[in-house]
């Protein structure tokens, strides 16, 4: 870990074609995020990461990159972005890019030269088999739509030919090997992307299928973790306060493979999962442990949360997030009680927390058509609601130019309507947020004990000198245990202490000290 700004840190998601469309276009843009930068820093965020901006067709929403140094015209220019850079730090600020390195858009030039028969300095820099009617071995692959005798990999969508970064395993003619020319200059043509953005003003980036580089590799992704350990000496060398954040889902692997964070990721049965989404089982019903009286059991997130903290706690952190573009919004199942103890457990948890835009005032996942390959992600992607203006404050231009409708509902929530009620769950966020900017020991740094964690009990946890306690259930309960609390800092709903318990009213969240 080098970037010693991440120990305070708190990211704000930003989708950018959903923030603030300053042009009339319906579509948001790079001016728009500038020009609610003061917004931001006044949730209590000091940081961004913003989803992909480059030159793209758009067929998975810009995760298909046709060009890594160009911004999207939609959303305006690289001066643009700078300009967001420039502001942003004034502001004290951080902002991420997301990095895709696993693979391109077919439409990149790169790509476009790969498909020619005749041999070129491209040919191998995407994964092709020796023939037209050859299998990927297990890999999925795309034939028939270029010049050369080939079939090529995918690394997700059709859209997204896989760049070669090499086989760890070579087993058939056509793969290479890591220290192959073509995959070696890959490598460097993604650190080249990195140059050119850091040296702009970008702090660092959030890393599209961080994991999925080199093919072939073993369960401790060596061949993959020697690529980021090779690019993070570049940082540490050229950028030291840049940072990464992975999305790989195992902080075991990507801590040690050099990023400086890893998110939870919200896989199905994951211990995450099980604190606001448990209604992905075959059983249909809803386990959350945020959700009021549904039986949950913080054991379920804490099996696997705490492993991964001891092993990992003085290696990087750990980022939970209250959503993400690819994730069901959690009012999709919680109301907005149960979004303010959900939000106060993530911003009082070790680690560097992210909040997806929207979430703070309880945005409604929304019930859409896939849009530029969101399918069910589509109703997490909806534009941000400010107020209740035309298109609820998102854009000047006609409902039927939005990227997507805006909430129809006639309770929309809007950031205006709840900066005006304090008890909202927007002025909740504000509150936790400032908390957690004046005490040092509930930022990032690793200083976690768990209190108690038996089910039907309160679940209390140590940062530092701080005690937190959560009840996300009906009934009013009562901890007696000997902890030397003299003051309640922050509270939400009752809470009380003696000098031999604590007790807490019905979804009830406290601070003691």
């Amino acid at each position: 870990m080098s970037a010693t700004w991440l120990k305070n840190a708190v990211f704000y998601e930003i989708y950018p074609q959903s923030f603030y469309d300053t042009n009339g276009d319906g579509i948001g843009d790079i001016n728009g995020i500038t020009e609610k930068l003061d917004y931001i820093k006044d949730l209590g965020c000091n940081a961004l990461w913003i989803n992909p901006c480059y030159d793209s067709p758009f067929k998975d929403a810009g995760y298909d990159v046709r060009d890594y140094k160009k911004v999207a015209p939609r959303y305006g220019t690289n001066d643009d972005l700078v300009r967001l850079f420039n502001t942003a730090h004034k502001k004290g600020i951080h902002v991420l890019l997301d990095l895709v390195p696993g693979h391109t858009s077919e439409e990149h030039p790169w790509f476009r030269e790969s498909q020619k028969d005749e041999k070129n300095e491209y040919s191998d820099r995407y994964i092709w088999t020796d023939f037209c009617f050859r299998a990927a071995d297990d890999l999925p692959y795309v034939g028939g739509e270029s010049e050369r005798s080939a079939t090529y990999v995918l690394n997700f969508f059709k859209c997204q030919p896989a760049l070669n970064y090499g086989f760890l395993e070579v087993t058939e003619s056509w793969q290479t090997p890591m220290n192959a020319p073509a995959a070696i200059a890959t490598r460097e043509a993604i650190k080249d992307v990195m140059r050119f953005w850091l040296s702009r003003g970008c702090d660092g980036f959030r890393v599209d299928m961080a994991s999925s580089l080199v093919k072939h590799d073993d369960e401790k992704k060596s061949g993959t973790g020697a690529i980021w350990h090779d690019v993070r000496r570049m940082l540490e060398c050229e950028f030291p306060e840049a940072a990464m954040v992975a999305e790989w889902g195992d902080p075991k692997l990507a801590l040690r493979a050099g990023y400086d964070m890893d998110f939870y990721l919200n896989h199905p049965g994951c211990g995450y999962s099980t604190l606001v989404r448990d209604y992905d089982n075959h059983k249909g019903e809803d386990h959350s442990y945020f959700k009021k009286d549904a039986g949950g059991n913080i054991n379920r997130f804490l099996d696997q949360y705490m492993d991964w903290y001891e092993d990992t706690k003085d290696k990087g952190y750990i980022s939970l997030l209250t959503c993400n573009h690819d994730t069901l919004r959690p009012r999709y199942n919680l109301d907005e009680a149960e979004l303010k103890l959900f939000y106060a457990f993530i911003f009082t948890m070790p680690g560097v927390p992210f909040l997806y835009y929207g979430d703070e005032i309880g945005m409604r996942y929304q019930q859409l058509p896939t849009k530029e390959g969101g399918y069910f992600r589509t109703g997490s992607r909806t534009p941000m609601q400010w107020d209740n203006s035309k298109n609820l404050g998102f854009s000047t231009g006609s409902a039927e130019s939005l990227y997507l409708p805006v909430d129809s509902s006639k309770d929309a929530p809007t950031v205006e309507a709840q900066e005006k009620d304090p008890a909202s769950l927007l002025n909740t966020v504000k509150s936790i947020l400032a908390l957690r900017q004046d005490e040092k020991e509930l930022q990032s740094e690793a200083n976690l004990s768990i209190i108690c964690s038996e089910p039907d009990r309160p679940f209390v946890y140590r940062r530092g000198s701080l005690i937190v306690a959560i009840n996300p259930n009906g009934n009013s309960v009562t901890l007696k245990k000997e902890l030397n609390i003299n003051e309640i800092l922050f509270k939400i709903g009752e809470a009380a202490f003696d000098s031999e318990s604590i007790t807490l009213g019905s979804q009830s969240f406290a601070v003691m000290k």
